[in-house]
């Protein structure tokens, strides 16, 4: 028995169009999987990872502030968490900066803030050779060391930038690469009203929040009070990144 199946234009067309489009969704898939990063559990891989945040329905959060350049705006910064009675947050310090500022870098490390390495070149290291990315790490760690008595743990590259070498290596030096999920959007200096929507509108649980305390972030200092305050207000609780992942769940971002 011959069966034969009747199709319309009409139908035909849309099944080809359907077709089409699955078939350029999985060539884009195929083309940019580096572009289309997965978040993961710290169970399921054992590949190197970034962590953006963790998974909890604690309300903890983590304030990050990364340094790269210029004397003016830390000190602000720091007298707005010493009066707000923020005891833990972290700085990610790009170590010629830390090694030009000691007194800073003092003051950060008095108030009992966690110190975490920004890289020393601030240049993305997915660019360099793997000998170059080693060294610049180390080179980081020794001046950090040198100036806090501590080795950092924590690791934030420059840019944020990143590949699989990058966090490879990170890990064989004992780093865990600490990324963020909600982005303050400071360095644009769009106005301190703008800077506290972009953190409290998006804030979650587990959260690992982006701010900068370089001079080319003017206002993140009249910011600063108000997303503190909203903050708290919601109930959140302030702890430095390390607090954060001790004993919870991680979320990773591990590119494919």
């Amino acid at each position: 028995m011959n069966i034969i199946w009747t199709i319309n234009g009409r139908k035909l067309k849309r099944y080809a169009l359907l077709i089409v489009a699955a078939l350029f969704t999985a060539g884009l898939f195929y083309v940019q999987g580096d572009a289309f990063p997965v978040f993961q559990s710290t169970a399921d891989t054992e590949e190197p990872r970034a962590i953006y945040k963790v998974a909890t329905s604690d309300k903890k959060i983590a304030l990050t502030f990364d340094i790269s350049w210029g004397n003016e705006r830390p000190g602000p910064i720091l007298d707005v968490l010493e009066s707000r009675g923020v005891k833990d947050a972290t700085f990610f310090l790009s170590s010629p900066w830390a090694e030009n500022h000691p007194d800073i870098v003092k003051r950060i490390h008095e108030q009992g803030f966690e110190i975490g390495s920004h890289g020393h070149k601030h240049d993305n290291y997915s660019t360099f050779k793997d000998d170059e990315i080693r060294q610049q790490l180390v080179k980081s760690n020794n001046i950090l060391r040198s100036l806090t008595g501590k080795t950092p743990t924590l690791l934030r590259t420059p840019n944020g930038d990143y590949d699989k070498r990058v966090l490879r290596i990170a890990q064989e030096l004992n780093f865990t690469v600490i990324q963020w999920n909600t982005d303050s959007r400071d360095w644009l200096n769009p106005g301190s009203d703008k800077i506290v929507q972009n953190v409290v509108e998006h804030v979650v649980p587990g959260d690992i929040i982006l701010l900068h305390a370089s001079d080319s972030s003017k206002q993140t200092h009249e910011a600063l009070p108000q997303i503190i305050d909203r903050l708290q207000q919601d109930g959140y609780q302030f702890v430095t990144v390390s607090e954060l992942l001790a004993g919870v769940k991680t979320n990773i971002k591990e590119l494919q």
